[in-house]
């Protein structure tokens, strides 16, 4: 996650063809405040209550374009969360279970609103040409299905927006993928991470944008029970609590969902059918 490729991180090549979709959240670093944080036996139960990944969690700790900082816990891979909200028992409901292919968490943005977007352009942090157009792409994803959730998008050197797209390159050397928080307070996560995409296609910018927004509304891995996707039989996390099926989506593996945990460089960056159900169902 902050230095080498493998599975569960950033966008690691899986078979030379696949890729994780969603890892490490926003990474500067600090080493002083990761230094700080315990992954406990009482913690990784929590992860479990949640129906997070208790075994694939680390300390966490980063700056944002904005200049604010976290300090917590990166889960399964692409998932920051502070100890507080981990601990706090209140992220999910307790309804549901593995039961289905869609799944989103208790946490969700309230709506009808508009959401505004800004793909950011400043120094050290700004979306490369593909990333611009994947980001475009990507509102135009969920603005094209007439949700009561509406979408604007600027670019600019500002983080004065409820979503901001940035890239994180530098701070990730040998790493490409993206990642993102929940929802919180009615409100989307707000910044949204992709690193190491300058070279992939538009079509791989928009999937890894697309997915990460998805990420920002609520919205889980689609097969987080298995990871199936990445070639992998890990359960991200426990049956039971905080994996909510969404009705309307079917059962078994949807090897075509844009929220899968991985996906192959030949993506092209749309949701499928059972996307948009999840989606026109919850907003």
């Amino acid at each position: 996650m902050k230095s080498s490729l493998n599975f569960l991180t950033c966008l690691s090549m899986v078979g030379m063809a696949f890729f994780t979709s969603c890892e490490t959240e926003d990474v500067l670093v600090e080493e002083e405040a990761v230094s700080e944080l315990e992954v406990s036996p009482a913690l990784r139960a929590q992860l479990d209550n949640l129906a997070l990944s208790s075994t694939v969690v680390e300390p966490y700790a980063v700056t944002f374009p904005d200049g604010s900082e976290f300090s917590g816990f990166l889960v399964g891979g692409d998932i920051m969360m502070t100890q507080e909200e981990i601990m706090s028992r209140s992220i999910y409901a307790d309804e549901g279970g593995i039961q289905s292919e869609q799944y989103r968490t208790n946490n969700l943005v309230s709506s009808p609103r508009t959401i505004s977007v800004i793909g950011y352009t400043g120094g050290g942090f700004g979306l490369s040409s593909r990333g611009r157009t994947g980001l475009r792409r990507a509102i135009n994803n969920y603005n094209n299905l007439n949700l009561e959730v509406r979408f604007t998008l600027r670019f600019a050197a500002s983080t004065n927006a409820d979503i901001v797209v940035f890239d994180n390159t530098a701070n990730n050397p040998g790493l490409a993928g993206g990642s993102a928080g929940f929802p919180s307070g009615g409100n989307p996560n707000k910044f949204v991470q992709i690193y190491g995409l300058a070279g992939s296609s538009s079509d791989v910018n928009e999937h890894v944008v697309t997915h990460e927004i998805g990420h920002s509304m609520g919205f889980r891995h689609t097969d987080f029970f298995s990871r199936q996707s990445c070639g992998d039989n890990v359960n991200e996390g426990s049956a039971g609590v905080g994996a909510i099926h969404i009705p309307g989506t079917p059962t078994g593996f949807d090897p075509n969902s844009i929220m899968l945990a991985c996906f192959s460089n030949g993506t092209n960056g749309e949701f499928n059918n059972n996307d948009r159900i999840a989606l026109r169902f919850l907003y």
